[in-house]
């Protein structure tokens, strides 16, 4: 009994040990942004912009129409967001609202939800009040980042892995694991970090 579960022990051992070896090759193969904009030809980035893919667990960043790099990329549960308890990712068009150089995930570029769309169907389906629908609506137009206060939720973006990072990003699968965010890498967060600014495009498809 004690040799088989000597053997179990060692062989997922084995197989965790396995599973991180080839994470990394996969890592250490991934094209830096200086190497994929020379691919691409182009030496700046112009109208970036954002377009995640939870069915292929991808984040695409663009310049114009160009495909300039996609990285891998981890989000909450993946059905449509309509309560803060859900952790689940939204799905639309947003832009970055803020961008926190020195969060716990690393570096943290908050998206703009619940935006209008949100507002409107959290209000027809009476999962957020007149006065809370109007507040929305008020800081869509005049604000910088909207309430996170409603029953819809909000404070997600675009994170790091923070502490996890190693382990994380080694995996060669990917898991839902955030709070309705969508987490990268450390490494890639701060690739995005130098062409991300406060009003960049981000498009969510499910």
């Amino acid at each position: 009994m004690i040799k088989k579960i000597f053997f179990f022990s060692g062989g997922i051992i084995l197989f965790l040990f396995g599973c991180i070896v080839y994470g990394i090759i996969i890592n250490v193969r991934e094209q830096t942004i200086d190497e994929a904009m020379n691919s691409n030809g182009i030496t700046t980035l112009e109208n970036v912009h954002i377009v995640i893919d939870q069915s292929s667990y991808s984040l695409s960043l663009f310049s114009d129409s160009i495909l300039v790099k996609k990285y891998r990329a981890a989000f909450g549960r993946t059905r449509s967001k309509s309560s803060s308890k859900e952790r689940v990712t939204p799905i639309g068009t947003y832009k970055i609202c803020d961008i926190d150089s020195s969060h716990i995930y690393g570096k943290f570029f908050r998206l703009n939800y619940p935006n209008l769309e949100d507002a409107e169907n959290g209000l027809l389906k009476k999962r957020i009040s007149q006065k809370e629908f109007d507040q929305l609506k008020f800081e869509f137009y005049y604000g910088k980042c909207p309430n996170n206060k409603t029953s819809l939720g909000g404070n997600l973006g675009i994170h790091g892995m923070g502490k996890l990072d190693y382990l994380i990003k080694n995996l060669p699968f990917v898991f839902n694991w955030t709070d309705g965010s969508i987490a990268v890498s450390n490494q890639n967060v701060d690739e995005l970090y130098k062409f991300i600014n406060e009003g960049t495009v981000v498009v969510i498809n499910p």
